[in-house]
């Protein structure tokens, strides 16, 4: 709550869907609107990648690209926590995101010019999602305690879920009139405007909490990456010799995560997250492409052929996801964290995989699929998105800033790589069906229940001790 202020009409609307209190409507609403624009800006650019991978090369290359982005990302992660070492939070947040716009540009004026860009464009649409979503976030965790980040982080994780729904709508609408590489120039002014957000964001955050404190020991000109972390009180609070020392702070990206039990167990999570829901979608695709196959064999299809019978089944079947997450995230994640708590929220989506693929092992048909995958990949973009974000509020700044990207880019990526070695290994050598990679899912997903679980104890006993993980 912001000292001295009645609520607005703003916090009293948002009240409706999260516990939202006196002058913290503004900022959450303008922290929803940034990452709208980020997600739209990616939004716009993954269909691109797409396109452009797909025309020039095969859907083979895409996999192999894959595992090209994990080996590239780990020197980006190492020179972006190099730079949170030493410059402040937004000129941290302005250089990464300019370099990003730049990039954009560049690729255009290379398209026009027909140089080929599939295998670059693809493996840098890879690390800018990882790197610029996670920024965001960071950035977030950065300006809110525990008890904030917990109320107002549904609020804006609506607006990352309504960015990615109108980033496909822009390119769905505008690829005809402007092209593929129009696209990327449009990308590069969203990414723009988002950046005004931020700046305006930090500047108002920083009045409200740093005003008294000398502009030295504020986050204007602090490095990003401190060994401080926020107290309940909101202000900064630097580490002890032990907690820094326990902790690996002033290390690497890389050696922060495994150096920390909890920031591993959260490594752990995405890793499997993405792991099952990756070969989950190898599921469903596979099963598609059969049921198009028989389709047009047996003349059900409607006069569609293959191509078409697949374009529409996922046309609808995104459609259906989106609404339905947005419908989580505007009126089901914020009731779930406050009366469930975190420990139970992180462990839904582990649960609904859990029993959608047990379901899938029993009746692999693709009606069964695609209720299983809807309802497992809304929840994934709208409670387990808002949850992954909050686990990280009771840690330190360096922690946020750096080994967020390992865990977000790193390790998210990983599970790409590890899903289509399962799948490669699963069809070459062992001959799974679909219920078969159902029955390794779940075995997948037992384990990551486990995780979460140590996860939700160790977030509570951080939270009620006020204490940063070492």
């Amino acid at each position: 709550m912001y000292p001295g202020e009645r609520p607005s009409i703003i916090d009293r609307f948002l009240r409706l869907f999260s516990d939202v209190r006196a002058g913290e409507g503004a900022q959450a609403l303008l922290l929803a609107l940034n990452i709208f624009m980020v997600l739209t800006a990616y939004s716009v650019i993954k269909p691109i990648r797409e396109a452009l991978i797909l025309g020039e090369w095969s859907a083979e290359t895409k996999s192999y690209l894959a595992a090209a982005m994990v080996v590239i990302l780990v020197p980006v992660v190492q020179l972006y926590g190099w730079l949170a070492d030493r410059f402040p939070r937004m000129r941290l947040i302005n250089a990464v995101t300019l370099f990003f716009v730049a990039c954009l540009v560049v690729f255009f004026l290379l398209g026009q010019a027909g140089v080929p860009l599939a295998i670059p464009f693809f493996i840098w649409v890879g690390i800018f999602s990882g790197v610029i979503i996670a920024q965001f976030w960071s950035f977030a965790n950065d300006v809110y305690t525990s008890d904030e980040g917990e109320r107002l982080f549904p609020i804006v994780g609506f607006g990352a879920s309504l960015g990615a729904v109108l980033g496909v709508g822009l390119t769905l609408t505008l690829v005809e009139d402007l092209g593929v590489y129009q696209l990327m120039a449009l990308g590069a002014g969203i990414l723009i405007l988002s950046l005004v957000i931020t700046n305006y964001v930090d500047r108002r955050q920083r009045k409200r909490t740093e005003s008294p404190l000398p502009v030295a020991q504020t986050t204007a000109e602090m490095p990003a990456a401190t060994g401080q972390f926020r107290a309940v009180t909101g202000e900064f609070k630097a580490l002890t010799a032990e907690q820094a020392e326990a902790s690996g702070s002033g290390q690497g990206a890389f050696t922060l995560v495994f150096k920390t039990r909890y920031l591993l167990l959260l490594a752990m999570m995405i890793l499997l997250t993405n792991w099952v829901n990756t070969t989950g979608e190898y599921i469903l695709g596979s099963t598609v492409v059969n049921a198009a196959d028989a389709a047009v064999a047996s003349g059900a299809a409607g006069g569609l052929d293959e191509g078409q019978y697949i374009a529409r089944f996922y046309a609808g079947f995104g459609l259906f996801v989106n609404i339905l997450g947005l419908l989580i995230q505007l009126f089901l994640v914020s009731r779930i964290i406050k009366y469930a708590g975190v420990r139970i929220a992180i462990l839904v989506l582990p649960l609904t995989a859990l029993v959608g693929y047990a379901v899938l092992a029993l009746y692999p048909l693709l009606k069964v699929i695609r209720v299983a995958k809807t309802i497992e990949n809304a929840t994934d973009y709208s409670l387990q998105n808002t949850v992954k974000n909050v686990l990280w509020l009771p840690t330190t700044r360096e922690q946020k800033y750096k080994a967020k990207q390992v865990v977000d880019a790193f390790f998210h990526r990983a599970g790409d790589v590890l899903s289509a070695a399962l799948v490669f290994v699963g069809t070459t050598y062992l001959a799974l069906k679909p219920s078969g990679f159902a029955i390794v899912n779940i075995a997948l997903v037992l384990i990551w229940i486990a995780v979460a679980i140590a996860i939700g104890r160790t977030y509570t006993y951080l939270t009620e001790t006020g204490q940063p993980p070492t």
